[in-house]
């Protein structure tokens, strides 16, 4: 089911009693209309050619009559007070898209160059856009050929995902052939642990027809990114009763992928009672305001109250007003950040929100964690202490982490996930603190001004310590740089780690 027929089908009035107004405003109507064309001419003595000529509004019935466009102007009113919905108000604190495993095949026909620069790196370029197109959205990538392996778990951070699907070639296999099924199963596997029910989206150059069964009876949406041209024909995803949706050299492809897959999003948010139905009845008030511009057509009296309503609140107000842009007239700041912030413009809507809980979690969005943190300082909710967790921990400050989930279940001891991200964040922190005692690489002198010190408040195990290298002209260095030292492409941690996961699977099984 597609997102037209699931906003259909859930479509309904909050408030029905309200439509009862519709039989008010014809009410009105009737006796008015009617009264316009009802009065009696007389005819006597007067030729039917002159009479039409000098008779005024003989043709009233035909005519739109000012009535008419009040009549209009109430129904609408009455249409929208009733409050029509079809959606469920989102969750601002959750990802707005359905979580999402992508499989990507990784065989020797994936490197054919039918479709440039090659299938693989054309499917690694579509994945990268439905990844910033899907910001914020839990994604997660699985690679298969004769095996399946977990590449990435689920993740907000898209950047975490770009150099690991970089580093994804035939030769990093452990496994030849072309086992869609494992992959199925592993991202079921990850779809069951997420709270919403999601998709798998498989990016692949044909399927094997034996395994086209499985994936029509999974239960999960999948989804599958055809990386072939469109002369060319595959028997497998012939047999599919999924959706198959052809590459295309623009992002037409992408976007209906993130259509049929957020379908499933909207179809658990509809099921969720906790969240209330979003009013959508604002959206008439436009056009009764352009049938109301209908009754200034004719005298003065009208518009110069218009111009007295404007001026005249100017008289009451010593500050000037000031618009930096049109939406300033019509819209508030947090209006216009909350309008950036469901467009996914993370940067503008912090820019733009003034309420601190609102701006600390856009900044967080929009990877400013810092930022976040300071902002979130000013609430004192629960809310506010959860993000500057998430914070914490995306920026690696992991024990300000665990004090921030601390500080949400004291101020709400059943704020979701505040207790499990807590418990995850002191398992970060016993696990650094335990290699650190492992390690034990103290020296017993100084620490220099080119020095680099880890943390170590719990006092476990030593100070830990390494000079930093020093180049002409070059100060400390920095992680970026640290990182660029390391002479260990991803392609060759992927190897190993997929060939250690197949051997222990003994046989072509699916590994995390």
């Amino acid at each position: 089911m597609n997102a037209f027929l699931v906003s259909l089908e859930a479509f309904h009035f909050i408030r029905p009693l309200l439509l009862l107004l519709i039989p008010v405003a014809i009410v009105i109507w009737w006796p008015v209309r009617r009264s316009a064309y009802s009065r009696d001419i007389p005819a006597d003595g007067l030729a039917p050619h002159l009479r039409a000529a000098l008779v005024l509004g003989a043709d009233e019935r035909r005519r739109l009559q000012p009535i008419d466009g009040v009549a209009a102007a109430l129904i609408l009113l009455a249409i929208g007070a009733a409050g029509p919905t079809w959606s469920r108000t989102p969750d601002p604190f959750v990802a707005q898209s359905a979580p999402v495993v992508v499989a990507l095949k990784v065989t020797p026909s994936m490197e054919d160059k039918d479709i440039a620069p090659s299938r693989l790196e054309r499917g690694k370029q579509k994945i990268r856009d439905l990844l910033k197109l899907r910001a914020g959205a839990r994604t997660a990538l699985v690679a298969y050929a004769g095996s399946a392996h977990l590449v990435v778990p689920m993740t907000e951070d898209p950047s975490v995902m770009t150099p690991y699907l970089e580093g994804l070639n035939p030769q990093i296999m452990p496994r030849d052939g072309e086992r869609a099924e494992l992959a199925l199963q592993l991202g079921l596997d990850l779809l069951a642990s997420e709270e919403t029910p999601g998709g798998i989206l498989f990016v692949a150059d044909g399927l094997d027809p034996a395994d086209a069964a499985a994936i029509n009876d999974a239960g999960q949406p999948v989804v599958f990114l055809a990386m072939l041209r469109e002369d060319r024909r595959d028997r497998g995803l012939d047999q599919l009763a999924v959706p198959v949706v052809s590459v295309t050299p623009n992002a037409a492809d992408i976007d209906r992928l993130d259509r049929l897959l957020n379908a499933a999003y909207r179809q658990a948010l509809l099921e969720n009672t906790e969240q209330p139905w979003e009013d959508r009845g604002y959206w008439l008030a436009w056009p009764v305001a352009l049938l109301i511009l209908f009754w200034f057509r004719q005298g003065w009296t009208m518009r110069w109250a218009v111009i007295a309503a404007i001026a005249i609140p100017g008289l009451f107000h010593s500050a000037p007003a000031r618009a930096d842009g049109v939406a300033d007239w019509f819209l508030t700041p947090d209006q216009q950040g909350r309008i950036a912030f469901q467009n996914r413009n993370f940067d503008k809507a912090a820019d733009l929100f003034a309420d601190p809980l609102w701006r600390g979690y856009a900044q967080y969005r929009s990877g400013q964690y810092e930022e976040a943190v300071i902002t979130l300082d000013r609430v004192d909710t629960a809310e506010a202490a959860f993000i500057q967790g998430m914070a914490h921990i995306k920026s690696r400050s992991y024990r300000d982490g665990v004090r921030a989930f601390e500080t949400a279940l004291q101020r709400d001891p059943d704020y979701p996930h505040a207790d499990e991200n807590l418990q995850t964040a002191r398992e970060i922190v016993d696990y650094v603190e335990r290699v650190r005692e492992q390690s034990d690489t103290g020296e017993s002198g100084g620490i220099g001004a080119d020095e680099v010190v880890f943390d170590n408040e719990g006092n476990r195990g030593v100070e830990t310590s390494m000079e930093a290298p020093r180049e002409e002209g070059v100060g400390l260095m920095t992680a970026d740089q640290w990182m660029n030292t390391v002479d260990t492409r991803t392609g060759d941690f992927l190897r190993q780690r997929f060939a250690i996961e197949a051997a222990r699977a003994g046989k072509p099984e699916a590994s995390q």
